[in-house]
C-alpha cells in the first residue's frame, strides 16, 4: 500500500477545500487535497461570488484577474411581485470596492483557484480520489484511505484531516457527526434558457405569481432559472408536464416567453432537494468539518459558496501556525467553530425567516395576484432597512480577512 505523509489532508475540492488548501500552502503547510471527481465541470452548482469572496481575493491580488473573465453581475436582490418591483438588498451599501455579486460558472472559479494554488510547492492535489475510510488511533483521526479509479488502495497520514466534501459529506458520515436538520418548505427545479441580443443585463432576481416563485440568474451566455416548488412535489410537477412549466416561466418572466420552447425534455431540469442543517460539533481530535460538510445552506441568498470560503479563511488563520509547528491541539479546532458558528447560525435564521414568511406564503397562495408580504412592504418603503439583508448576504455579520 502506498502511504503518504502530509501536515493536512483535505477531502473535497470545492470552494472551501480549494481555498483552505491554497492558504495553507501559502504558509508552507504541506497539504494534500483529495477530490473525488476527475474535473470540476459539474452542472447546476452555485455560481454567485459575493462581495465577501471578492474582497478576500482582492487581498491576494487576484480579484481583478478573476473579474477579467466573462461574468454577469447582480447589483441588487429585487423581486417582481405582479406589477410591483421591490428591492430587497442593494449591494452598493455592502461593499464600496465590489458593489455587486459576480455570476461566474463554478467550474471557472475552481479552475482559477487551482491554477493559483499550483504555484505553491506545498500544494498537492489528486483528482479522482475516492475516500474509503478514516484511519483512527486511540480515538484520534490520523489519516484516510482512498482509491483512484482502477488503482490500489492508498493511505495518507496527516496531523489534520478536513472534511470539505459538500452537503452529502462522506467524511461527516465516517466521522459519526450529529447533524441538526430543519425542513425548508421548498425544493427547486433548475434549468437554463439562452440569452438573445437585446436582452437586459439583469432581470429581476425573483418573480412571483400565483403559487409560484421563479429565480433568474442573469449569466453571460444564458439565464439560469430556479423554479421553486413545494417540498417533495416534483412528482406532481412531472405529471403536470413540461408545457405547464414552460407556461409558468413565460408568465413570471414574459421576456423569456419566446424561448421556453427550447425546454423540450425533463433531463434539462435538475432537482435540488432543499435542506438546511448543521453539525452540533464541527470537530473531533484530528478531524474538522467546514463548508457544506459542517452546515448545509438553503439556496436563499446564494450564500453557500461564500460562507464556505469564509470558513476556509478562518481555518487557515487559526490552524496554519500550529500545523506548521507540528503542535496542533483540539482547542485549535474548537477555535474554528467558535469563530464561524455564530455567523452561520445567523444567516440560517435569516434564511428560515425568508422561507417561512415569504416563500411559504407565495407557494400556498391561490390568488392570481398574491398580496405583497409585510416584510417586503416594509423593505420597499424604508431604504436603510435594505442594508441588513445586503450585509448578511453580501458580507456576513462581520468581514473575514486573511491574517
Amino acid at each position: 500500500m502506498d502511504i503518504k505523509e502530509v501536515s493536512c489532508c483535505i477531502v473535497g475540492g470545492g470552494p472551501a477545500g480549494l481555498m483552505l488548501a491554497t492558504l495553507l500552502a501559502m504558509r508552507k503547510v504541506n497539504v494534500l487535497l483529495l477530490e473525488q471527481h476527475q474535473n470540476f465541470d459539474r452542472d447546476f452548482r452555485g455560481d454567485t461570488v459575493h462581495p465577501s469572496t471578492l474582497e478576500i481575493l482582492d487581498q491576494l491580488g487576484w480579484a481583478n484577474e478573476l473579474l477579467a473573465k466573462p461574468h454577469g453581475k447582480l447589483s441588487s436582490l429585487s423581486l417582481q411581485f405582479g406589477a410591483t418591483r421591490v428591492t430587497i438588498a442593494d449591494f452598493r451599501t455592502a461593499s464600496k470596492r465590489f458593489p455587486f455579486i459576480a455570476l461566474i460558472p463554478q467550474v471557472d472559479f475552481l479552475d482559477f483557484i487551482r491554477q493559483k494554488a499550483s504555484q505553491f510547492p506545498h500544494f498537492h492535489i489528486e483528482m479522482g480520489a475516492n475516500v474509503i475510510s478514516l484511519i483512527e488511533e486511540d480515538g484520534r483521526v490520523v489519516g484516510v484511505r482512498y482509491q483512484n479509479p482502477h488503482g490500489p488502495l492508498q493511505e495518507v497520514r496527516a496531523a489534520l484531516v478536513v472534511g470539505a466534501d459538500g452537503r452529502f459529506s462522506r467524511i461527516r458520515q465516517l466521522g459519526r457527526f450529529e447533524l441538526k436538520k430543519s425542513a425548508p418548505p421548498m425544493d427547486v427545479l433548475w434549468t437554463r434558457l439562452p440569452r438573445l441580443p437585446g436582452d437586459p443585463a439583469e432581470l429581476p432576481l425573483f418573480a412571483v405569481g400565483r403559487g409560484h416563485l421563479l429565480v433568474a440568474l442573469s449569466r453571460v451566455n444564458d439565464f439560469q432559472l430556479g423554479y421553486v416548488i413545494p417540498k417533495g412535489s416534483f412528482a406532481v410537477q412531472k405529471t403536470e408536464g413540461l408545457e405547464k412549466l414552460r407556461k409558468d416561466i413565460a408568465r413570471l418572466q414574459p421576456i423569456l416567453a419566446g424561448r421556453v420552447s427550447t425546454l423540450t425534455e425533463w433531463k434539462q431540469v435538475a432537482v435540488l432537494s432543499v435542506e438546511s442543517s448543521r453539525v452540533t460539533t464541527w470537530f473531533r481530535d484530528g478531524l474538522l468539518l467546514i463548508g457544506d460538510a459542517a452546515h448545509v445552506m438553503s439556496p436563499v441568498g446564494g450564500v453557500g459558496i461564500n460562507y464556505a470560503i469564509q470558513d476556509a479563511v478562518e481555518a487557515a488563520n487559526l490552524l496554519a501556525k500550529p500545523l506548521a509547528a507540528g503542535d496542533l491541539e483540539r482547542r485549535d479546532l474548537q477555535a474554528v467553530q467558535a469563530a464561524r458558528e455564530f455567523p452561520v447560525k445567523t444567516i440560517q435564521f435569516f434564511q428560515k425567516v425568508i422561507q417561512n414568511a415569504i416563500v411559504g406564503q407565495v407557494l400556498t397562495s391561490t390568488t392570481t395576484e398574491p398580496s405583497l408580504p409585510l416584510p417586503l412592504r416594509v423593505l420597499g418603503r424604508i431604504s436603510f432597512l435594505r442594508r441588513l439583508p445586503a450585509r448578511l448576504v453580501g458580507i456576513g455579520i462581520r468581514r473575514v480577512r486573511i491574517r
